[in-house]
């Protein structure tokens, strides 16, 4: 199971957290075969065009679905990692703010998104990469987690975009 690759740090990256670290997943290739092919299957891959990675985890998950369905990646990142023009969102988060951006040709009006990252907390990110997409007049029609902590109660702050999670925590 998914889970089993999934270690509890405690007080990490401060006091009275409880770090849900992926890197075991990630370094085990059947983890990581299974995590990919439980990500296909989350999502009918008809009901979106390309796959949109949240920097920087979303990378690794968001590539590798990408080449398994035959789709096309797109990178949001924090700011000043994009060579051409870009759409920018700056959101809040628990202890400061954090701005993501996007090419603004990434992608066609109307393109159907599925967006992808590894963790679902308080849906900050989420809902940033959310607008983003719809700055460049595209469509989230779905969004897809490896983890999700739903206490923090993320999938409040997406709107009508569905969630899909492949770990409840």
């Amino acid at each position: 199971m998914i889970e089993d690759y999934i270690r509890d740090i405690p007080d990490f990256p401060k006091e009275g957290i409880l770090f849900k670290d992926i890197t075991p997943l990630l370094a085990d290739p059947d983890g990581l075969r299974q995590a990919i092919d439980a990500l296909a299957d989350l999502v009918d891959p008809s009901e979106y065009d390309t796959i949109v990675g949240i920097e920087s985890r979303g990378f690794i998950f968001g590539t590798a679905l990408a080449y398994k369905l035959n789709k096309g990646f797109i990178p949001v990142r924090k700011p000043g990692k994009l060579p051409s023009a870009t759409a920018s969102v700056t959101y809040d988060l628990e202890y400061g703010s954090d701005t993501l951006e996007i090419h603004l040709d990434a992608l066609q009006p109307g393109e159907r998104v599925l967006i992808l990252d590894d963790l679902l907390a308080t849906g900050g990110t989420i809902e940033a990469c959310i607008q983003l997409i719809k700055q460049v007049n595209a469509v989230a029609v779905g969004a897809a987690f490896v983890l999700e902590l739903g206490f923090l109660n993320g999938r409040a702050r997406m709107g009508d975009v569905p969630a899909h999670t492949l770990v409840l925590a």
